[in-house]
């Protein structure tokens, strides 16, 4: 136990050694020698945590992606498909008030440094993937049909767009964020349609 909470408390370093760098210079101007320095640890530990700058900054995501999937593989047989997907989104994307500070930084990055945003297409291939199956597994269709591909993507934009909304607006807590991104797109965006 000792060496598990060990290993997550260097890694927290590295994380945040990398988060305070990038933002203050940038993420291809700093090099991952720096970010050991900062994180008092030596290159070779960086590694052991981390196989790139961008996994720093990415954190633990692949827990999330299984969280994600344990959530929707436990939501209740009766719940529509859709809401399941919402509430699962929500559910992971739940952060406690003292982590918040830390995610605006990780999420500032992935949403705008150029180098980020290609990687990101690999990460949330994985979260396209999960929720494309569990639709697959609710409607009976293979999960790279119409239907379940359609629902992972436009879920993980809506999901995306409530991050750049919680972001850019300071008043707005990211769990009402993505519940009105998920409301607007359940409903067919109602906040379009014409009176009458």
């Amino acid at each position: 136990m000792v060496a598990a909470d060990a290993r997550e408390e260097t890694r927290a370093r590295i994380e945040q050694a990398a988060l305070d760098l990038f933002t203050a210079q940038g993420f291809e101007a700093v090099t991952i020698d720096e970010v050991a320095d900062a994180a008092g640890i030596s290159r070779r530990t960086f590694f052991r945590h981390c196989g790139t700058k961008a996994d720093a900054v990415w954190g633990q995501f692949d827990g999330h992606v299984v969280r994600l999937e344990g959530m929707l593989a436990a939501a209740a047989a009766d719940q529509p498909v859709l809401a399941s997907v919402y509430a699962a989104y929500v559910e992971v994307n739940d952060y406690a008030p003292a982590d918040l500070p830390m995610l605006r930084q990780r999420m500032r990055l992935i949403l705008t440094e150029p180098a980020l945003l290609a990687h990101s297409q690999v990460r949330y291939a994985d979260v396209d993937r999960v929720v494309a199956a569990h639709v697959a597994r609710r409607t009976g269709v293979a999960p790279d049909a119409l239907v379940p591909r359609l629902v992972a993507t436009s879920t993980r934009a809506a999901a995306t767009t409530a991050f750049e909304l919680w972001l850019a607006d300071g008043r707005i807590t990211l769990g009402t964020a993505l519940h009105q991104a998920f409301d607007e797109l359940a409903a067919g965006f109602p906040s379009l349609r014409l009176p009458g």
